[in-house]
């Protein structure tokens, strides 16, 4: 169903991949939190270029901030440093910008690696990480996305923890960019719906995915009955990607300019989307596109 009459929210996009573009540092496998370290103003400024783009949430820049992935990196002593930072980062953007109508969103990532679930932890060890992450996340976090999540056991612990604080609770599925209608598992979409009706989040998402798949999944989001959003990817593959690699191995699609990406998102919204943004390689030119196509709507 259309949501021709509903107020959309828009949702900032990627920032791992626009922060190593303007940094100056040398890519490692934390992204963004070594820029998050050692150059916190790069990310205020982002937050308040996706804000003046229209964007009406920000998400903390915590992806990378996990204990799994700092500790990889030995560098788990800084986990409090990070969020910390993070939440000054967005506060302050959001003071900067003058508004009183942004929200922050705290982030439940993939705790070890993106898209390879294979590398997942238990239900338990993943469920004690998370409620750590929104422990140290909830002082400024007016929402949790639990986000990029490739599997049922990762996306329910996720959810399990931020259900919680609580916030307002969404969740975001990646799903296979070369078999939609599945996660990054294998598991089915449809079985991962199923599997969240008890924890009841108030929204499902698919996230870090080609728009193609997303949209090719859209009529199995509409049938579930649940509020549906979705922010999409750049890459042209995932495929290359291994856990601990940096992000120099992906590469970004020269043919999802800002016009473009409003164009699937905006079919996403008349169909019954009522949560759209960006994810990786969508930066703020992308989110002005959408905001500008949703303000002629009527839509923002």
């Amino acid at each position: 169903m259309a949501t021709t009459m509903s107020k959309i929210t828009l949702l900032d996009g990627g920032m791992g991949q626009e922060l190593l573009r303007r940094s100056s540092r040398e890519v490692t496998p934390m992204w963004s939190a070594d820029i998050m370290l050692n150059e916190p103003t790069l990310v205020r400024d982002l937050h308040c270029e996706f804000i003046e783009s229209g964007a009406r949430v920000i998400t903390l820049n915590t992806y990378t901030a996990t204990p799994q992935r700092l500790k990889r990196e030995n560098e788990l002593a800084q986990l409090e440093h990070l969020h910390h930072a993070a939440m000054r980062a967005a506060q302050d953007a959001i003071e900067l910008s003058q508004r009183n109508d942004v929200a922050i969103a705290g982030s439940l990532p993939p705790l070890v690696a993106s898209y390879h679930p294979e590398v997942s932890l238990s239900f338990e060890d993943s469920l004690e990480s998370y409620r750590q992450l929104v422990q140290l996340q909830s002082p400024a976090s007016d929402i949790f996305i639990c986000e990029t999540m490739s599997s049922v056991n990762e996306a329910k612990a996720a959810c399990t923890a931020a259900k919680e604080s609580g916030k307002p609770v969404w969740v975001a599925f990646s799903v296979s960019d070369s078999h939609p209608e599945q996660l990054r598992s294998g598991e089915s979409l449809k079985e991962a719906l199923g599997a969240l009706e008890t924890l009841a989040p108030e929204t499902i998402l698919l996230n870090c995915s080609q728009p193609e798949a997303i949209s090719a999944c859209w009529p199995l989001m509409q049938a579930s009955g649940a509020k549906i959003g979705a922010y999409a990817n750049g890459f042209v593959s995932i495929d290359a990607l291994y856990p601990g690699d940096t992000v120099e191995a992906l590469e970004m699609r020269n043919d999802l300019s800002p016009a473009h990406y409003a164009a699937h998102a905006m079919n996403w919204v008349d169909n019954g989307a009522s949560i759209i943004g960006g994810c990786c390689e969508i930066g703020p030119a992308h989110i002005k596109a959408l905001a500008l196509k949703l303000q002629s709507k009527g839509l923002l």
